[in-house]
């Protein structure tokens, strides 16, 4: 399936698309991605929809690995005003809301967000997944284990493949019996696993085809890629858009990023490819 409505109207995923990432957190890990006044927001997202981004995903909890709690009353704070500014410079912008809580999605779809991206899979508050059913918008189900302060500790796998396929199985028949069958796919790349894991789930990435949904992947400057080069964050874009145009060859459709120029040029070569 290689379409999801979004308030009615039907995204065509059969290219790929860019959802550009915009952080309203002090600590996450890539510091020029961090927002810090709404003014440098809605000059940013501008940046981002005139690039090429398609979605636009915000995030207010930073979810690297050991990253700090942050209280639903802070991340709603942070997060609405975001919503809001955006909304009202960009009336049609497609807004990602990157939350596990389920007030922080109920309050922003409200507010005119159009997408939930939980990190959790709904493991981190039982009302999540029923309240994106209650809401009917999209939801991106991504894999993990555990919590962003202990998830590097949980990468014990029988299978990792296998593990990833029965969890989105499970998932995704939970997720029809209440009615959401928007649902986009991210395995979770620097989620509960090492390094050499996240390069043998790229390896596999055809795998999860069989899903029949969107897989949406999200290696942006991450550290499989500067543990990998010995680099910092700052240099990894060039691995970004290699790591990009691997994903694309196994079928990917949507492009989780930074740098939203690079990734569109990176689908428009790949288009020519096919």
């Amino acid at each position: 399936m290689n379409t999801i409505n979004i308030k009615g109207n039907l995204l065509n995923l059969e290219s790929p698309i860019v959802m550009g990432i915009l952080n309203l957190t002090p600590d996450s890990f890539y510091s020029n991605s961090r927002i810090n006044n709404v003014n440098q927001l809605v000059e940013q997202a501008g940046l981002m929809l005139e690039e090429g981004a398609t979605i636009i995903d915000l995030g207010a909890y930073s979810t690297r690995p050991g990253a700090l709690e942050v209280s639903e009353k802070e991340e709603i704070e942070r997060i609405v005003p975001a919503v809001k500014a955006i909304i009202s410079a960009f009336p049609k912008a497609i807004i990602s809301v990157d939350t596990f809580r389920a007030e922080v999605a109920n309050i922003t779809v409200n507010e005119g967000a159009s997408i939930i991206n939980d990190v959790s899979g709904g493991n981190l508050d039982d009302n999540l997944l029923k309240t994106v059913a209650k809401l009917k918008v999209p939801y991106v189900l991504m894999h993990m284990r555990g919590t962003p302060q202990n998830m590097a500790s949980l990468t014990n796998y029988e299978d990792i493949i296998s593990d990833m396929l029965q969890y989105f199985n499970e998932k995704i028949d939970y997720l029809n019996s209440l009615g959401v069958y928007d649902i986009m796919l991210d395995p979770g790349f620097g989620f509960a696993k090492t390094t050499d894991q996240n390069f043998e789930v790229l390896r596999s990435l055809e795998a999860f085809n069989c899903l029949n949904l969107p897989v949406l992947v999200g290696f942006s400057r991450k550290s499989m890629i500067t543990k990998t080069l010995n680099i910092s964050a700052h240099e990894a874009l060039n691995g970004t858009t290699a790591l990009n145009m691997v994903a694309l060859q196994k079928n990917a459709k949507i492009l989780r990023v930074h740098d939203v120029l690079e990734a569109k040029q990176c689908i428009d070569l790949y288009k020519k490819l096919i």
